[in-house]
C-alpha cells in the first residue's frame, strides 16, 4: 500500500510516568451503567488492605428521597443488628452494628481482583500534544456487599444456640471409641505441610487488618494534586530513539529460541478497501462472501457499490456469483473450496480440507431440504470430530433456542421469485449429488445396526438390511 493511501496525520511523544506505580488502582462497577455513576455521591467510609490489594467503599443513601423505602431500610437494620441500636454504644468485646443509625443508610461495595497480571495495562492522559503513560498496581471490580443479610443469618444462628444451651436436657451417655493413627510416613507429613502452607496462607489474607483511608472527591485539591502525578517530569530524551528501526524492534520484541514458528501457508490473509478496489470483481466477491459467511443479493449489491466500485452492475455481479458461491434458499455462499483451501488443516485435529469440503457439502444439501440441523447428526454422517463439526457447521448456520442449527439469514422468497433460473440450475446440482449424500445417511444408518447386532446372536445379525441398490434402464 502507497503512504499516500494512509498518511501520518499526527505524531507525538510518549512518556512514562512511575510516580504512582505502587500506589494507582484502577476501579470498574460491573453492576453500574454510564448514567447512575458515583461522581457525585458520598463516601462514608473507604478501608483497603495493602497486601492482597482489597478495597471496600461505603456510599451513602439518601434516605430522605421519595425513592427511598424507609420501613425496609429499618427492617434490614433490625435484621442485621438486632433489635435499634440507635444511640446505643457497643459492648465491649461484641461486633460493632453495621448501621449506626437503627436504618439502612449506606451501600458496601467490595473489590475482587479481576486480572492477575496487569503487567499488559497503564492508563494514559492526553495533553498538549503529548501522551503520559501509567503503570497500574491493580485492576479491581467493585461489587455491592451484601453482609447484612450474612450477619442475620450469623445472628439468628447464635440466638437459636444460646437457646438450646438454656434448655436443661437430661445427659446421655455415650460409648466411646479410642483409635490411635498410625504414622504414615514421610509422604503424609509433606502433605500435611503443604496443607499447613496454604491454610496459612488463606488465614494470613483473612487476618490482614482493614486499613481506613480518605477519600477525596474528584474536584477536591488533594485529587488534583494526585492527578499531576500522573504526568511525567524528566522529558529528557529517550536513547531507544536513536537506534535503527531493526535494532528498536529487537529490543522491543527479543528473539525468544522456545517460540514456535508459524507456518506462513496456514495464516488467512487480512484484507482492506484499498486491496479490494485492485482486485478484479471475481476475487471482490469470493472475499466477501468468505468473510461474511451468508449474503443476500441486495446485500452484495449494497458493499460493492458503497465500498468499492459504485459503477458496477446488478447483470455482472450475478453472473459472476456461481462462479464462487451457492444459492441456499435465495441467500448466497461461499463454495466450501473458497472456504478451506487446499492444503488446509484444521487447528483442532489436523483434518484435511478434503474431508472438511466434503461435510460441508453435505451441510449445504441438507439445509436446502429442512431449515435445522443436529449436530449429532452432521458428526455422524460426515465422521468428524466434535471441533471440526462446529467449526464447518458455524460457516452456514448459528444455534437457535432449540439447541439446533438453522441458516444465519431466513429465505429471500423474493430473489427466488425474480431469477427462477438461477434456482432450477442449483436444484438440478442438488439432484445430481442426492444419491451420494443418502448414501453417507445411510451409512450412518447401518453402522448403529452393526453396532447393536453384536450384542445379538450370528443368526440374527444377517437380517440386516442391505443397501439400497440403483435401479439401471435395463433392469426397470
Amino acid at each position: 500500500m502507497d503512504e499516500e493511501e494512509d498518511p501520518i496525520v499526527e505524531e507525538m511523544p510518549v512518556f512514562l510516568s512511575k510516580t504512582l506505580h505502587d500506589s494507582l488502582y484502577l476501579f470498574q462497577y460491573p453492576t453500574k451503567t454510564e448514567l447512575p455513576n458515583h461522581d457525585e455521591s458520598v463516601v462514608i467510609n473507604c478501608c483497603v488492605k495493602p497486601f492482597t490489594q482489597e478495597v471496600k467503599v461505603d456510599f451513602a443513601l439518601n434516605t430522605e428521597s421519595k425513592h427511598y423505602d424507609r420501613f425496609k431500610g429499618e427492617q434490614f437494620a433490625v435484621a442485621a443488628d438486632g433489635k435499634n441500636t440507635f444511640g446505643a454504644l457497643p459492648s465491649k468485646g461484641s461486633e460493632r452494628p453495621t448501621y449506626k443509625r437503627g436504618i439502612m443508610d449506606k451501600q458496601a461495595f467490595t473489590s475482587t481482583r479481576s486480572l492477575t497480571d496487569i503487567s499488559k495495562y497503564i492508563v494514559g492522559i492526553y495533553a498538549d500534544k503529548e501522551m503520559h503513560l501509567s503503570p497500574l498496581t491493580s485492576i479491581v471490580q467493585l461489587r455491592p456487599a451484601l453482609s447484612h443479610f450474612d450477619k442475620e443469618d450469623k445472628r439468628k444462628k447464635a440466638e437459636q444456640k444460646a437457646q438450646n444451651d438454656d434448655v436443661d436436657d437430661d445427659e446421655v451417655l455415650q460409648q466411646v471409641t479410642v483409635k490411635f493413627a498410625r504414622d504414615k510416613g514421610a509422604a503424609s507429613k509433606k502433605t500435611k505441610e503443604e496443607r499447613g502452607t496454604y491454610d496459612s496462607f488463606v488465614q494470613r489474607i483473612v487476618d490482614e487488618p482493614w486499613c481506613e483511608t480518605l477519600w477525596h472527591a474528584r474536584t477536591s485539591a488533594a485529587v488534583e494534586l494526585e492527578r499531576q502525578k500522573l504526568y511525567a517530569t524528566n522529558h529528557q530524551s529517550n536513547l531507544s530513539l536513536t537506534l535503527s528501526s531493526g535494532d528498536y524492534l529487537q529490543k522491543l520484541l527479543p528473539y525468544n529460541e522456545n517460540v514456535q514458528k508459524v507456518d506462513e501457508s496456514s495464516v488467512l490473509p487480512v484484507y482492506n478497501k484499498a486491496m479490494l478496489k485492485t482486485m478484479p470483481l471475481l476475487d471482490q466477491l469470493r472475499i466477501l462472501l468468505k468473510d461474511a459467511r451468508m449474503l443476500s443479493f441486495g446485500d452484495v449489491l449494497q458493499i460493492l457499490m458503497e465500498q468499492v466500485d459504485p459503477h458496477v452492475t446488478p447483470d455482472k455481479v450475478l453472473a459472476l456469483l456461481p462462479q464462487v458461491g451457492i444459492l441456499l434458499n435465495g441467500n448466497w455462499v461461499p463454495k466450501s473450496e473458497v472456504v478451506f483451501p487446499e492444503k488446509m488443516l484444521s487447528h483442532a485435529n489436523g483434518v484435511t480440507a478434503e474431508q472438511m469440503i466434503r461435510a460441508r457439502d453435505y451441510i449445504l444439501y441438507r439445509f436446502s431440504r429442512t431449515s435445522c440441523l443436529h449436530r449429532t447428526q452432521v458428526m455422524a454422517a460426515t465422521q468428524l470430530p466434535p471441533a471440526e463439526t462446529f467449526d464447518v457447521l458455524r460457516t452456514v448456520a448459528k444455534v437457535n433456542t432449540t439447541k439446533r442449527w438453522e441458516l444465519l439469514l431466513p429465505p429471500d422468497k423474493e430473489f427466488e421469485q425474480k431469477h427462477p433460473e438461477l434456482v432450477q440450475r442449483q436444484e438440478l446440482h442438488w439432484r445430481a449429488s442426492e444419491q451420494h449424500y443418502n448414501e453417507m445417511d445411510w451409512a450412518k444408518e447401518t453402522k448403529r445396526v452393526r453396532k447393536r447386532s453384536t450384542r445379538k446372536s450370528e443368526s440374527q445379525s444377517s437380517t440386516a438390511m442391505p443397501p439400497p441398490a440403483t435401479t439401471t434402464p435395463a433392469e426397470a
